[in-house]
């Protein structure tokens, strides 16, 4: 028996406390948090995976969260770094019903119980997460509390915790997951430079199949991206209120028209702003790799891997075609500029975890990089002796 069981086979006791006072009892799990007593808050969402925990908890879209897993047994083949999605985890805390007390799997290097300790991820195990996520449902996303709760003054310290905690809306989550310094992935023809608003290293693999991409600052401005004489922009997936990423929205307004842009999740929520639209936030958000999203081109239904609370208003881009519309609840997912090159879709294209039907987007980008530029510009980036660009 590992470590990880024998902690478990003597839990201590606690609880995640919600802002509205509701309580679900549990066991500690992970990395004491770092707030006082032992709490850690943030809104908390819950995701419908069965599998890629790991991907999941790594994903920096989940910064200022706690992640509740509807799927109730969770840890069964452990961890590894060939899994994490980012440098580390950037949410607040994780809640699971069952914990694998064993990990089976020969590529697993770590438990999870493990792996949240090391990263100093505090978790609460053994909470009923139907009536959680039911509660969710029900009552939409909210601030919450979890921590150890050995009496009821510890619990009324979580309740006053909850209470305090803002959530995400109107908070600067992305300059919390951005990267400090510009850096270089893949070997394809294309040259893209990627604003890294909270970028999974799986966006980072399939675009590096048709570009060699630097990632940069989310706070780059738009004449040092075009200094880079990059064939395309890519606006990554991210945390939080769009609304506060204000610094992307600004740059996108010198950079469309002048280079070929492609957004997804966050990056089609800023772009849609840059555009004139309207963002709002839904009420549990979509959290999951098995979320129905039609091609309204073709009527074609795509199984998307989703991760985001905040979206689009549906009419409220000026200039732009509705591509893609979520059958759960009728929200935009999807459009395209009718008079620039650019196009967004509000789904993770990479999945990581989930089905891999929407990973056709990334070559759409990259035909999009060649209609746009024709003859007028090598993949390599050299200018050729046409000179001047095309006009597609």
């Amino acid at each position: 028996m590992t470590a990880a069981a024998d902690n478990l086979a003597a839990p201590a006791p606690g609880a995640l406390v919600l802002a509205d006072g509701t309580v679900f009892e549990g066991e500690t799990i992970g990395a004491p948090a770092p707030g006082p007593g032992g709490m850690a808050s943030g809104e908390v969402v819950f995701n419908t995976v069965m599998t890629g925990y790991q991907e999941v908890i790594t994903d920096p879209s989940y910064a200022g969260q706690i992640i509740a897993f509807t799927y109730p047994h969770i840890g069964n083949y452990g961890t590894t770094a060939a899994d994490a999605e980012s440098r580390r985890p950037y949410c607040r805390g994780v809640v699971v019903r069952d914990l694998a007390r064993r990990r089976s799997n020969w590529r697993s290097d770590s438990d999870l119980d493990a792996y949240l300790a090391r990263h100093g991820i505090a978790g609460i195990a053994g909470v009923d997460t139907r009536r959680l996520t039911r509660h969710v449902r029900d009552c939409g996303a909210m601030p919450g509390a979890l921590g150890p709760a050995p009496d009821d003054a510890a619990l009324a310290r979580l309740a006053a915790e909850a209470q305090a905690e803002p959530g995400t809306a109107g908070v600067d989550l992305v300059s919390e997951v951005t990267t400090a310094e510009p850096y270089t992935v893949g070997d394809g023809p294309w040259r893209v430079v990627a604003y890294d608003l909270g970028i999974k290293r799986a966006i980072t693999a399939n675009l590096g199949r048709i570009a060699t991409v630097e990632v940069v600052p989310a706070g780059t401005a738009a004449d040092e991206v075009l200094a880079r004489e990059p064939h395309g922009v890519f606006l990554s997936n991210g945390p939080g209120d769009p609304q506060m990423a204000g610094s992307v929205t600004t740059a996108l307004g010198d950079l469309l028209g002048e280079v070929p842009i492609f957004g997804i999740c966050l990056g089609q929520q800023v772009l849609g702003l840059a555009l004139g639209g309207r963002s709002y936030k839904l009420p549990f958000g979509h959290h999951g790799g098995n979320v129905p999203v039609r091609d309204e081109s073709t009527g074609r239904i795509e199984i998307t891997s989703q991760n985001h609370n905040f979206a689009i208003e549906s009419g409220s881009v000026p200039g732009v075609d509705e591509t893609h519309v979520c059958l759960n609840d009728g929200s935009l997912e999807g459009f395209a500029c009718r008079d620039v090159p650019a196009f967004a879709v509000q789904y993770h294209p990479e999945a990581s975890p989930g089905p891999h039907d929407s990973r056709y987007l990334f070559d759409r980008f990259a035909d999009l990089m060649s209609s746009y530029w024709g003859g007028t510009r090598r993949p390599n980036g050299t200018a050729s002796r046409l000179g001047g660009r095309a006009d597609g």
